[in-house]
């Protein structure tokens, strides 16, 4: 593949995912705010831009992983941005997991300047990115896809195509809202269990594997077991995508109750300074 790849955003996620851009041989520059998060794939071989501007001026296809729409929007729509630096024809992946009505709102700047834009959201979390075993949900052209399927391959053991621009974002959007309401099921349900005689271990053992739990849930049961809450999926990013959810549900007249209750939640969980653990931590808070 010949094609010049960059990739912006170098955090938990986009960090692992270059990384196996580059063992697949497909050759990548990267741009971080946070310069020491480049050094690892600067000493595997990738090369590195100034700006995220100079990145964008390097790219054929240049990738984005980045928190949200405030981050993702200040960083591509400016006289710096990343938009105006992109090459007509060129394409923009964007990862990120955001909003649909933000994804349309993207996807049509693009459009005004000649360049092609793909949302790509993953599902998986830290292990799996780092394995290359993500599962992509993406929307978009399907042309365009066909043109950036080894970078897919490269991160990801699965890419599901869900139609046009938006579908991959809107698709993720069900999946994280699903996630955090069976994490605060299974919180609420163990503390039920503890209050009522028995311990953890008794629990997690006869739950987890069975058919009330998320499969999900077998590799949160050593943080919560253990006390760890190393963030392999960030409880504040979990927030802002059910705010993202919830706000979705709005504007599309989609009630929401459980997931607006399971969103103040998770408000209460980072206003107690849980933010930086794992989502899996709102069981701390319960407990």
């Amino acid at each position: 593949m010949s094609t010049k790849n960059g990739f912006f955003g170098l955090g938990i996620m986009g960090s692992r995912m270059a990384m196996n851009i580059l063992r697949a041989d497909l050759g990548i520059s990267v741009y971080n705010r946070t310069e020491d998060k480049i050094k690892p794939l600067t000493g595997a071989g990738a090369g590195v831009a100034a700006s995220v501007a100079d990145l964008a001026q390097q790219s054929d296809v240049f990738m984005t992983m980045l928190t949200g729409p405030q981050a993702i929007k200040e960083q591509a729509i400016s006289e710096t941005g990343f938009l105006d630096n992109l090459r007509p024809g060129a394409t923009w992946i964007d990862f990120s997991t955001v909003n649909p009505g933000f994804t349309q709102e993207m996807a049509a700047e693009a459009k005004r300047r000649n360049i092609r834009f793909v949302d790509a959201p993953v599902a998986g979390s830290s292990l799996p990115a780092e394995k290359g075993e993500l599962v992509i949900f993406a929307g978009g052209s399907e042309n365009d896809l066909k043109d950036i399927e080894p970078l897919f391959n490269a991160i990801g053991r699965k890419t599901v195509y869900l139609g046009e621009t938006g579908k991959g974002t809107a698709m993720k959007m069900v999946v994280n809202l699903i996630l955090a309401n069976a994490m605060v099921s299974f919180a609420e349900g163990v503390n039920l269990g503890k209050s009522l005689g028995l311990d953890y271990e008794t629990i997690a053992g006869a739950l987890i594997g069975g058919p009330v739990t998320a499969p999900f849930l077998s590799a949160k049961n050593e943080k919560i077991a253990s006390g760890n809450y190393s963030a392999e999926f960030p409880l504040k990013h979990m927030l802002k995508d059910l705010f993202l959810a919830t706000l979705e549900g709005y504007h599309h007249n989609t009630p929401l109750p459980q997931t607006s209750a399971t969103r103040e939640l998770f408000a209460l969980a980072v206003k107690q300074g849980l933010g930086d653990l794992d989502f899996s931590a709102v069981y701390k808070l319960l407990e």
